[in-house]
């Protein structure tokens, strides 16, 4: 009978933790009037509210219950227009606390189309049927033409990037062929640089097939990269130099963040000062895209920005997707990131046009979108970049190169990672291969088959992953980026004046290699990156290293990254 009672009083005290442990918010989104300047409207999900009015927590301060109302699971948030700082949102419901979500005050947010506003087109993807955006010329006062072509139209504006001059309309159509009708007397407008057709259901994660080999160790993936020497080198050489490290703001354009997984359940309500910060909607997977891609950032025991340990200067790591609605969102989420205070932007997806062949000449069938859908975006990106050089500069975009063993550098075939601008860091993916060889021989790894090439791609990561000892391995350039994006902000937070431009020059001055040598002439299929050049190598003009690709070395990184901040004293 004791060890019954000792049993029951041990199960009630599992399901006492459980249920301490089951307050989730699942989404949050502006709604009511996007386009208002003054009060601001937001709808919040949650999951395992109690029966009581829960406490709402804005940047450390609690919300007046006045500000808000509950419909059953769902918040409804009114901010004044005074309170304009963006800011971490939680929820505590007695002594339970809630994943922290980011709460932007900036302007940008779309709307996405629902499961009876989509249709299949001609290549038999999924489009948007009445939501299209215009992206006005900058000479124009954005809102007042799109309002103006709307009531010419019959349409509405429902959404908006104000700082791209692009508007998002709501047509009043019923079908494609009614669409592409109004999109072709739309788009001949004096003041339309371009129409946006959104052409998506919600993204699926952006990852390649599984490692050739059944077998793969996470701890020697990874240290083809010298990922386990870099947190040491951090730790004590920042340490000993008393180096006045800075903190770093990421964005992760990515959704399904699970924090019932083990590596995220510490991230709950406030988080202080000096430590990693990490910002999400709660999702359902922990095996999820947006968990794979945000725990090789910022898993509690294997993510690399926790582990930098005491000197730590502070990261905050802010998972976001602003809606479902495709790349439209994507920008709007990366463009409100920016405004808040982003330096380093983890961009681990990417398109194919309709028809792009791969290096054997067969067709990409991986994330594809219609020639219409593609020039659409690529105004859009185009408008994002120029945006992002006059107003952020010191703005760093990390991007897959894409996992359809094409080019990545061709805009025919793949964006964004196409775009040539000093801003953009396209990154491919390798895997372990099976020599017995040391971490510096050139044979070490191998090009992951499926990763996009090219000159185009600045360097490459680590590809496989192994989220637990018993899961699956997962590999695609999608997790060969955050690995760089860590890179990144860890040198940003070391030396705070590096611009992109010098960010990417101690990328590949560090950089081990990877593959046989190579001539400098148009790179062939067994080429993954741009060649090492001899300006990468001290002007070494017999240097082994060159002509081959650029492989990621983290410890190299930073210690670069310390020594240009040595040389600017």
């Amino acid at each position: 009978m004791k060890r019954v009672l000792i049993l029951l009083l041990c199960l009630c005290s599992l399901c006492a933790e459980a249920a301490a442990d089951s307050l989730r918010i699942k989404q949050l989104q502006r709604c009511g009037d996007l386009l208002g300047d003054g009060q601001q409207q937001w709808c919040l999900r949650a999951e395992g509210l109690g029966a009581q009015l829960p406490t709402v927590w804005l940047g450390g301060a609690r919300l007046p219950t006045a500000d808000f109302e509950r419909q059953g699971d769902r918040l409804t948030l009114k901010l004044a227009k005074q309170a304009l700082r963006s800011a971490p949102l939680w929820l505590e419901d007695g002594e339970r606390t809630s994943n922290p979500v980011w709460l932007t005050r900036q302007r940008s947010h779309v709307v996405a189309a629902g499961p009876d506003e989509v249709a299949k087109n001609m290549d038999g993807l999924t489009t948007y049927v009445d939501l299209v955006s215009l992206l006005i010329e900058e000479k124009h006062d954005g809102l007042g033409e799109a309002r103006r072509i709307a009531g010419k139209y019959g349409a509405q504006v429902v959404g908006a990037i104000p700082p791209l001059n692009v508007y998002q309309l709501r047509l009043p159509v019923g079908d494609l062929v009614q669409r592409d009708a109004m999109i072709l007397r739309m788009g001949s407008e004096v003041s339309v640089d371009a129409v946006i057709v959104e052409e998506s259901a919600p993204e699926r994660g952006e990852e390649g097939g599984g490692r050739e080999q059944a077998a793969i160790v996470q701890a020697d993936e990874w240290a083809a990269n010298r990922f386990m020497d870099a947190l040491y080198f951090y730790q004590r050489r920042i340490a000993a130099s008393a180096v006045p490290v800075q903190p770093v703001r990421v964005g992760v354009i990515e959704r399904d963040l699970d924090f019932d997984a083990p590596a995220f359940e510490s991230y709950r309500g406030r988080c202080d000062t000096g430590r990693t910060c990490l910002y999400g909607r709660d999702g359902e997977r922990p095996t999820s895209h947006g968990s794979h891609v945000a725990g090789i950032l910022a898993a509690q025991g294997d993510g690399f920005l926790p582990g930098l340990g005491k000197q730590n200067p502070g990261f905050d790591v802010i998972v976001e997707r602003n809606s479902d609605a495709g790349i439209t969102a994507n920008i709007a989420a990366s463009v409100n990131l920016v405004e808040d205070g982003v330096r380093v932007l983890n961009w681990s997806w990417g398109i194919h046009r309709v028809g792009a062949k791969n290096v054997k000449g067969d067709e990409v069938d991986s994330l594809v979108r219609s020639g219409l859908a593609m020039s659409g975006y690529e105004e859009l990106l185009e408008e994002f970049f120029l945006w992002l050089r006059a107003k952020h500069p010191d703005v760093v975009v990390v991007n897959s190169a894409g996992n359809g063993a094409s080019w990545s550098g061709t805009d025919e075939y793949r964006l964004p990672s196409s775009f040539i601008t000093e801003q953009l860091l396209v990154v491919g993916g390798h895997q372990r291969s099976d020599r017995p060889l040391p971490v510096e021989d050139p044979r070490h790894v191998r090009k992951r088959h499926s990763s996009n090439i090219d000159m185009r791609v600045d360097i490459s990561a680590a590809a496989c992953i192994r989220p637990a000892p018993a899961a699956e391995p997962h590999c695609g350039t999608s997790y060969a980026t955050p690995l760089v994006t860590a890179t990144v902000a860890t040198m940003l937070a070391i030396n705070p004046a590096l611009t992109p431009q010098q960010v990417r020059m101690l990328l590949r001055r560090s950089a081990l290699t990877l593959g046989t040598e190579q001539d400098f002439e148009a790179m062939d299929a067994e080429d993954l990156t741009a060649p090492i050049l001899p300006s990468e190598r001290n002007g070494q003009l017999h240097h082994p290293d060159l002509g081959r690709s650029a492989r990621l070395d983290m410890q190299r990184a930073l210690d670069l990254a310390v020594q240009s901040r040595d040389r600017v004293r």
